[in-house]
């Protein structure tokens, strides 16, 4: 399957990691009972110290020169596999083929290694060529939800709304750089000193941004969210604790009778999970686009089309933006639109949207409260040049806009649907609201888990009657205090 040469053996070379050559021996079985046999790496003597190493020592050194191996390994293989056939060959095919040319070029090398520092080489090796080095691991690991690389030697994950520093490490700038210019040059992308930062989506749809020197000072920085391939529904939340089986209640008749809703939270709080799960309470007769920077969303109907802007190419041309998938959407007859993450201009097309038939929209935003949402999407309007009086500016607003959910991620991790609040109309100049659900802290437990409770609030909703009318009639019990969690 893969064509394969072997490099000419220059004389006197000595690879990267080989032993010293021991004395010449007589050739045949009688070798002579001197002579010193090839020793695994673990059984290898360490270098005369005042006292034992301490175990971190030893695995450091391992770890080394495990690396040492695998950088001239890596090399020999570029040589000896046929790449143009990498990515079409079979994965067990491939990693045998790997096996083979590993054995072969550390005996040519002199290195014998144990059963486990051999497969950790092998393993490592296979994800350099076919992956993206020493983050696959990461990136096969479920409970993983971001990883971020702080220069080559630093490297961060996220488990359970925790960050951690992880022991994988990239060999040096250089390794690091080569995995980065994979992951782009895969996507039509480049990155360097010209165009310093880039963002893409891996082949599993993991979103991917980075930042390389001289931008970043101390080595390429990069961020990976990955993609959660599970889609976890409203009884998934409500079991996890992210919000109460009375707010769920209250959202699937919000949801179904098409109000207009806006996810407000920070990096990581959730919105995309919760967006998700508030798109279940779609009817199945509804035609949904939806509109994303990067696709992450995961409907749950059927009749769903799905687009994604395009940044420009390296001449700086062909750019689309969401403003121009927003655009274009109006002419494809939505019934509801939802777009992944308003950000930028495209708020005057969502607003427009939500304003002119599109009831039952949906999007996220960055912002720490329903009240900071509301001032965003204000800010996002003036920083489009749109010229109006700022009582204009809210009124499309409180048109616009009917529920506010604010997801956010505490200190221990958690992710709590901690605001439910209702867009009511305008007094004056400033947009009135009202919140009907609330998360409560009421303390901290020794562990660090935060200590709360759902509450509601005791305010009945202004949308009610509109629920009612639309067959979803709500106990007057869900919105008393008393029977929050």
């Amino acid at each position: 399957m893969f064509s394969r040469y072997k490099k000419p053996q220059i004389q006197g070379a000595k690879p990267i990691g080989a032993p010293a050559a021991a004395p010449a021996q007589a050739a045949g079985p009688k070798a002579a009972p001197d002579a010193a046999p090839s020793k695994p790496l673990s059984a290898r003597k360490p270098a005369p110290a005042p006292a034992a190493a301490a175990p971190a020592d030893k695995d450091l050194k391992r770890r080394e020169r495990i690396e040492e191996l695998k950088t001239e390994m890596h090399h020999r293989l570029l040589d000896n596999l046929n790449l143009s056939a990498v990515e079409k060959a079979d994965a067990a095919a491939l990693r045998a083929e790997i096996v083979s040319i590993t054995t072969e070029e550390l005996a040519e090398m002199g290195v014998v290694l144990g059963r486990e520092d051999r497969k950790t080489l092998n393993d490592e090796l296979f994800d350099e060529v076919t992956g993206l080095g020493p983050l696959e691991p990461l990136l096969k690991d479920d409970s993983v939800n971001d990883i971020l690389v702080n220069g080559p030697h630093n490297i961060y994950i996220e488990r359970n709304g925790k960050l951690q520093k992880s022991d994988i490490r990239f060999k040096d700038e250089r390794h690091l750089l080569r995995i980065i210019d994979k992951i782009v040059s895969a996507v039509g992308r480049r990155v360097d000193e010209s165009n310093p930062y880039v963002d893409a989506r891996l082949k599993d749809g993991s979103r991917f941004n980075a930042m390389v020197p001289p931008v970043a000072v101390d080595g390429s920085l990069v961020s990976i969210r990955k993609f959660k391939k599970e889609k976890l529904g409203v009884d998934d939340l409500v079991r996890f604790g992210a919000f109460t089986e009375e707010m769920a209640t209250y959202l699937q008749a919000a949801g179904a009778c098409r109000l207009n809703i806006i996810v407000s939270g920070g990096t990581g709080s959730g919105k995309t999970t919760t967006l998700n799960a508030l798109s279940s309470f779609i009817g199945p007769t509804e035609r949904v686009l939806t509109i994303e920077d990067t696709a992450e969303l995961q409907l749950q109907q059927d009749h769903v089309g799905r687009m994604e802007s395009r940044p420009p190419n390296v001449e700086g041309k062909g750019a689309v933006t969401q403003r121009d998938c927003l655009r274009n959407a109006l002419r494809m007859r939505p019934d509801r639109i939802i777009v992944g993450e308003t950000r930028g201009e495209e708020v005057i097309d969502m607003l427009q949207a939500m304003n002119t038939g599109h009831d039952g929209s949906m999007t996220t935003i960055h912002a720490n409260s329903a009240r900071d949402a509301v001032s965003r999407l204000e800010n996002m309007i003036a920083m489009a040049g749109i010229e109006m009086p700022i009582k204009a500016v809210r009124a499309q607003i409180a048109s616009a806009v009917n529920l506010i959910v604010q997801a956010s991620r505490l200190q221990d991790g958690s992710r709590r649907m901690v605001s439910i609040s209702e867009v009511t109309g305008m007094e004056g100049e400033v947009i009135t609201m009202q919140e009907i659900f609330r998360y409560e802290r009421l303390g901290l437990e020794p562990d660090g888990t935060i200590i709360g409770r759902f509450t509601a609030t005791g305010i009945r909703s202004h949308y009610a009657d509109r629920f009612k009318a639309w067959g979803y009639d709500l106990p007057s019990s869900i919105y008393e205090p008393a029977g929050g969690r």
